[in-house]
């Protein structure tokens, strides 16, 4: 029995999305999924819907966002998710605590989210100081709030095929490959990754869209051969550049979920950080057909879907119906696009 090789024994090949920039219209590469474009596209849709659900109803969708502490990464993605969700129309704001706040406390700030009418949406921020366990934070988030999707209760409505929040990140996932493939069915998929926040649920969406799905794991037998059998590659193991281009299907579609931190040569031989996927990807380019970059695909995507869980919420607490992201007018449409230039 074949397991993972660790990803010491691979070789790094740094890419960015401009390496062979030339090459971007040339059928000799894979074409490069624009999750940032698709995800702009997305967030205009929710603030028209919003201003419409604002104007017929007089409702406001309320985000809430839970930062425990002041890990650097965290402040980042919560300062976007909530720059995006006020673009959107979304009454976003943050609840700042301390790195020293007892798993009590949290608990006693999410019980008072969860009885605050205003509050649509809450967001737990992760990962969370070590003193505090992450399951009871999530069970303790009411299901009708959690726009992570991450509940047990929203976790078995994906699993039964109920309606129900799903999970951002696999959300943004489906919405990828539905724009860059249309009609998903019968497609041989494979989901490497196996965690409750993306592999088990994104093998769950491949299933609803009638996907045949295999999910890999640590224990696996011969990983390279299941790829080469996947029209669809969903990369999500949190392993720097580990899914070769050689262990490709010619014209397979990737989805690079990974974001990993690594160190490059830099000016002066002093090195830099950079940001690299879990999937080789100047090597994927030359046997891909289509692949996410990473920045710039599947990141977007998940902050879009999240203010689109924040606007479902909003609506199915209250029993109205989702508005028409067509009613909107295109004065209206104008304003949207401004904010965002």
């Amino acid at each position: 029995m074949s397991c993972w090789p660790t990803a010491a024994s691979l070789p790094i090949v740094a890419a960015s999305v401009t390496d062979g920039a030339a090459g971007m219209a040339d059928s000799d590469y894979a074409r490069v999924i624009d999750g940032a474009a698709i995800a702009a596209g997305m967030r205009r849709r929710v603030a028209r819907q919003t201003a419409e659900l604002v104007r017929r109803a007089g409702v406001v969708p309320g985000l809430t966002v839970v930062l425990v502490g002041n890990n650097p990464a965290s402040e980042i993605y919560v300062r976007t998710k909530l720059k995006h969700a006020a673009e959107a129309g979304i009454h976003s704001r943050d609840l700042r605590l301390p790195a020293e706040t007892t798993q009590a406390e949290l608990l006693g700030h999410i019980a008072a989210l969860n009885a605050d009418p205003m509050v649509d949406g809450i967001l737990v921020q992760m990962p969370l100081p070590p003193h505090i366990d992450a399951d009871v934070v999530t069970e303790a988030v009411d299901p009708q709030r959690d726009v992570d999707g991450f509940h047990p209760t929203n976790a078995g409505y994906l699993a039964a095929g109920r309606p129900g929040l799903t999970p951002c990140t696999p959300r943004g996932c489906i919405v990828l490959l539905r724009e860059t493939l249309g009609d998903l069915a019968g497609l041989n998929a494979l989901v490497l990754g196996r965690s409750n926040i993306v592999g088990k649920p994104m093998a769950l969406l491949l299933l609803r869209e009638n996907c045949t799905v295999t999910v890999a794991h640590s224990r696996s037998r011969d990983l390279p051969d299941l790829c080469r059998r996947a029209d669809i590659v969903v990369a999500a193991i949190g392993r720097p550049e580990f899914v070769r281009g050689e262990w490709l299907k010619p014209g397979a579609t990737v989805i690079d979920v990974g974001i990993n931190r690594v160190e490059r040569p830099g000016r002066e031989q002093g090195g830099r950080r950079g940001i690299v996927g879990d999937v080789a990807f100047a090597e994927a380019r030359a046997v891909a057909g289509a692949i996410t970059p990473v920045p710039g695909g599947v990141g977007p995507m998940t902050i879009a879907c999240l203010l689109d869980n924040t606007l479902q919420a909003a609506c199915r607490r209250r029993g109205i119906a989702l508005p028409d992201p067509t009613d909107a007018s295109p004065f209206e449409e104008r304003k949207i696009r401004a904010k965002e230039t």
